[in-house]
């Protein structure tokens, strides 16, 4: 597959690194920075060329004519749409991914048309990110929360600590827990390497697991992990850029939230689109001003700024002085690592949240869904089966008849609104929705290659 990616910035330079990983890929990285596109050539096997994303003459250079997607991934959302519309009139390029950053572009949704402004998929990373940092707000202690089915399934990330009902015990004791529950722990992380469990394992303290369940079965099994948290009432934001401001107006009519933006002007402009909010002007990493605001009584400090060393000094100070969780917005995955070891319990990366939405539109057969998990290095897909038993690779087949790469677990099916765990005499039928944990997605295309049908279900 020919993928065209529009600017080499951190989102840009993360899907590439991700995309070019794929053998079957072949990617080129569009950008105005000589440098940039070198370093970036040094570590990935990449064509880049030199150039403004928009002009025909430098899509043409970069191969237009024949790819097969277009990503834009600059700064500008005005770039982004043109760039779109040109390689859809000069070169008709099938599949067109813009990021577009402003609500007010992701709002006018007739705008985004054939006819008018030819984006297939919008991505917002602010919004991407938004809507992640809820989930977790919403579920205490969880380390990630994603979204399968239109929202009939969730799998969950939670560490295991000691007073956990499950910790200690073999997997197999979960159904004598919660006998009238339906869910299943996808995979574990112990000491950094992942693990895939049979009935036999015995959760440790310190595990991070995988457990995938249906949405009103969530916090029951959160207790089989770890003492079950009390629900977030008081927020802190660090920051009132894009990320910030929607949070705050995602959370205000539900918790107590404070936003502290260091510029008086900019906290004027929030304080005015903001209905219940406080918006306080100052430094997050000032001590005597969290002091002041009872951070020692916060549920979560949220570190958004622009700046992430900002973000993880001010989360680690405000950890210090009592908040009960922080999170960091972090753009490096080495930064991101380090922190997460130390005392800021969720570092927010923009580029992997934003990756898996991409990811889904990259992906060959019927791949709905995807999240990118660990760094990367593994996902969770949703993907429909198609076909009938004679067409498909795994329409008619019980789980433990299809060859799934390794590391690989089928964990839930979606049959209509019926939510199925995966058991390894469960059959797949035509239309199901197919929910799998990968830890090596090195494999993903053995993965896709059990999707195919034919030229009409790719």
């Amino acid at each position: 597959m020919k993928i065209l990616i529009l600017g080499a910035g951190q989102v840009g330079s993360s899907a590439a690194y991700h995309l070019s990983r794929e053998e079957a890929n072949e990617v080129t990285v569009v950008d105005m920075s000589t440098d940039t596109l070198r370093e970036l050539q040094d570590r990935l096997d990449i064509r880049t060329v030199v150039g403004h994303a928009a002009y025909p003459d430098v899509l043409d250079r970069a191969g237009a004519n024949d790819a097969d997607i277009v990503v834009a991934l600059t700064d500008s959302d005005e770039t982004n749409m043109v760039a779109c519309q040109v390689a859809y009139t000069l070169y008709h390029t099938p599949t067109k991914i813009a990021r577009i950053r402003s609500a007010e572009y992701m709002q006018a949704k007739s705008l985004f048309t054939q006819d008018a402004m030819p984006v297939d998929v919008r991505i917002s990373p602010e919004q991407l990110v938004c809507e992640h940092i809820e989930q977790l707000i919403l579920y205490p202690g969880a380390l990630q929360v994603l979204e399968f089915a239109g929202g009939k399934v969730r799998l969950v990330g939670a560490r295991a600590d000691r007073d956990g009902l499950l910790v200690g015990k073999q997997i197999s004791t979960l159904k004598e827990h919660i006998p009238n529950t339906e869910g299943r722990i996808a995979a574990i992380y112990r000491a950094g390497k992942a693990m895939l469990p049979d009935g036999d394992t015995i959760i440790q303290e310190g595990d991070e697991v995988f457990f995938i369940a249906a949405r009103q079965d969530i916090r029951v099994f959160m207790s089989e992990m770890r003492k079950l948290e009390d629900p977030v009432r008081r927020v802190v934001i660090a920051g009132g850029g894009n990320i910030g401001v929607r949070l705050a107006m995602a959370l205000e009519q539900t918790n107590q939230v404070k936003i502290i933006e260091r510029n008086p002007k900019r906290a004027k402009a929030i304080s005015e689109i903001l209905n219940k909010a406080i918006v306080l002007v100052g430094d997050a990493a000032d001590e005597e001003l969290l002091l002041e605001e009872n951070i020692d009584n916060v549920d979560v400090f949220c570190g958004l700024t622009n700046a992430e060393e900002a973000n993880i000094l001010s989360a680690m100070l405000a950890k210090r002085l009592g908040a009960k969780k922080v999170m960091a917005l972090i753009n490096r995955p080495s930064y991101a690592e380090l922190v997460e070891a130390g005392s800021i319990d969720v570092a927010i990366s923009p580029q992997q949240v934003t990756i898996g939405s991409l990811l889904a539109h990259v992906r060959r057969g019927d791949v709905v869904k995807v999240h990118s998990l660990r760094r990367g290095a593994a996902e969770a897909i949703e993907a429909v089966a198609h076909g009938t038993a004679d067409e498909s690779k795994v329409v008619g087949k019980s789980i433990e008849d299809i060859e799934l790469p390794r590391g690989t677990n089928i964990v839930a099916l979606v049959r209509g609104e019926q939510v199925i765990i995966a058991h390894h005499d469960t059959m797949i039928e035509t239309d199901d929705h197919v929910i799998m944990f990968m830890t090596d997605r090195r494999r993903i295309e053995h993965l896709e290659n059990l999707f195919q049908v034919g030229v009409s279900f790719i």
